[in-house]
């Protein structure tokens, strides 16, 4: 049985939802699963709108245009207004409630709302609620093997940032436990 998951991140330029979507198709690629991994931001960047798609499968990829996601990460209101009503039945949102006031409740969804941007900001790592937030989506989800998921966060923090790596991991496993 093949398995396949197709994902949209969405929040403020500057939250890192670009970030997160590459560590899910990164863990894709360690798998040896056919990614796609499509990026769409606002000409303001910081501030501004930014998403992207992610898909993940057994089988090849037809379009990486995510148009009924079977997961959402949203970061802020604006973005889970945009995207809930269209996450196909039997899929999961993961929303931040520190900055989402109004979480709908869309039949045949699971939503899942974390006060990420405040877990950061108590935890010590203000900028990563992004991290908690693909935790949380893989303790929903499972979308790969936990050593891959480490293994990818490796390869995707920038050896001229390693000393991010340990707070990326720290903030990756509060959103598993979460």
């Amino acid at each position: 049985m093949s398995r396949s998951l197709n994902i949209v991140l969405a929040g403020f330029g500057g939250q890192g939802v670009l970030f997160a979507g590459k560590l899910i198709a990164y863990a894709g690629l360690l798998e040896d699963r056919e990614v796609s991994w499509l990026p769409s931001y606002g000409p303001e960047m910081r501030g501004g709108t930014a998403n992207c798609s992610v898909c993940l499968s057994d089988d090849p990829i037809g379009s990486p245009l995510v148009l009924a996601p079977d997961a959402l990460i949203a970061m802020n209101q604006p973005s889970l207004d945009k995207f809930a009503g269209v996450v196909a039945e039997g899929g999961v949102v993961v929303a931040d409630s520190t900055l989402i006031a109004d979480i709908p409740d869309v039949p045949g969804v699971a939503m899942c709302a974390l006060p990420a941007t405040a877990m950061a900001e108590e935890a010590g790592f203000k900028k990563l609620a992004n991290i908690i937030l693909a935790g949380k989506l893989y303790a929903e989800t499972a979308f790969c093997a936990e050593d891959t998921l480490w293994k990818a966060m490796e390869k995707c923090v920038p050896a001229g940032k390693a000393a991010m790596l340990e707070m990326n991991e720290k903030a990756l496993r509060l959103g598993m436990e979460a």
